[in-house]
C-alpha cells in the first residue's frame, strides 16, 4: 500500500483468518505498533504526536455462539498477560451480541440469557464499559421489512486509565448508509497533528465542457510561449488551475459542494430515523401495510 499510497499503512488478520475479516489502515503521522491478533481481532497499541499512546482492539465477532466465547476469554487474556488494567485500552468493532434485552428492538426479548451474561461477565473481569456516544442505540438493522429486528451489535468499549487521559472522548455513530451496520467515529476530543499539504483535486466532469480545451491552452500562453524550467511549468499550472476553478464555479455551479450538502441532509434524516426507531421500539419498525389498517 505505502508504494501506492505514500504514507499509508495497513495490516490484517490474513494470517488467522483465511479471508482477512479485519483490516485496519493508517497514515502518517499516527504510529502504529502491531501487538496480537486472531480470527476475531487485532490488537495494536497507537500513538499520535503529543498524546497518551493506547491500545487498540479491533473486534469482528463470530456470529457463532461457541466462537464467540473464545473471543471474551481472549479479551481476558489479553488483559491479563498485557497488564492492560495500568494502559489506556479501548475496545472496539461489532461483538455480535448485546449486553441487554434493552439493545434488542423485538418486545420477546424481556430476560438475560446465557450469552448476554457471558458478555457482562468478560466486561466485568476486563474493566471495559461503554464509551459516551451520541447516535442511535440500535446500530444494526436486518432490512426485512416483514419481520424487522435491529440491535446494537456494535459498540466502543474503553476503561478507566483511557478516561483519565481522554476525559471528553465520544463515540459518534454514524448514519448507516447503504450498509446494515452504523459506522462509529471514534473521537479523542484533542488538536490533531497536520498530515501534509492539501493534495491536488482534479474535477473529471470538467473535460466534458465544450470550452474545456480552449482554457487549457489559453492559460498555457498567457503563461508564456516558453516551458523549459520547472519554475515556469509551475507557473503555468498555477494558471490553469485559477481558470478551471472559474470554468467549474460559472458553469457547474460548484456541483461537489451541492453533491456534499445533500449527502449530508440524507445523513441527517437517516440518523433522525435511527433515533425515533431507537426511542419507540418495535411499533416503529412495522411497515406502513401493517401499521395502518383500513377501516
Amino acid at each position: 500500500m505505502a508504494k501506492v499510497y505514500p504514507g499509508w499503512n495497513f495490516v490484517s488478520n490474513h494470517l488467522s483468518d483465511e479471508d482477512g475479516r479485519i483490516i485496519l489502515i493508517w497514515k502518517h503521522p499516527l504510529k502504529v505498533q502491531f501487538v496480537n491478533q486472531s480470527s476475531q481481532s487485532i490488537t495494536c497499541i497507537l500513538q499520535l504526536p503529543n498524546s497518551v499512546p493506547f491500545y487498540y482492539t479491533a473486534v469482528y465477532a463470530s456470529s457463532l455462539t461457541a466462537d464467540r466465547s473464545d473471543l471474551w476469554t481472549e479479551l481476558l487474556c489479553l488483559h491479563d498477560s498485557l497488564d492492560l488494567q495500568n494502559y489506556c485500552w479501548i475496545v472496539g468493532g461489532d461483538f455480535n451480541q448485546i449486553l441487554t434485552p434493552s439493545e434488542h428492538s423485538s418486545p420477546t426479548v424481556n430476560a438475560q440469557d446465557l450469552q448476554m451474561y457471558q458478555f457482562q461477565d468478560c466486561l466485568l473481569q476486563t474493566g471495559l464499559f461503554d464509551l459516551r456516544y451520541n447516535g442511535p442505540c440500535h446500530t444494526w438493522k436486518n432490512s426485512q421489512p416483514d419481520m424487522p429486528i435491529a440491535k446494537k451489535l456494535d459498540r466502543l468499549l474503553t476503561n478507566c486509565n483511557t478516561i483519565l487521559a481522554y476525559p471528553h472522548a465520544t463515540a459518534i455513530f454514524l448514519p448507516p448508509d447503504i450498509s446494515d451496520h452504523t459506522p462509529c467515529l471514534l473521537d479523542l476530543a484533542f488538536q490533531l497533528p497536520k498530515a501534509g499539504t492539501q493534495p491536488f483535486k482534479f474535477q473529471n466532469y470538467l473535460t466534458k465542457h465544450p470550452e474545456f480545451t480552449k482554457v487549457i491552452h489559453d492559460a498555457w500562453s498567457r503563461a508564456g510561449s516558453n516551458c523549459w524550467t520547472l519554475t515556469q511549468l509551475c507557473w503555468k499550472l498555477k494558471l490553469i488551475k485559477i481558470d478551471l476553478k472559474l470554468l467549474n464555479r460559472d458553469n457547474f455551479s460548484k456541483i461537489q459542494e451541492s453533491v456534499k450538502e445533500t449527502y449530508n441532509l440524507l445523513q441527517t434524516a437517516q440518523l433522525a430515523i435511527a433515533h425515533f426507531q431507537s426511542v419507540l421500539g418495535p411499533l416503529s419498525y412495522r411497515p406502513p401495510h401493517i401499521a395502518t389498517q383500513p377501516s
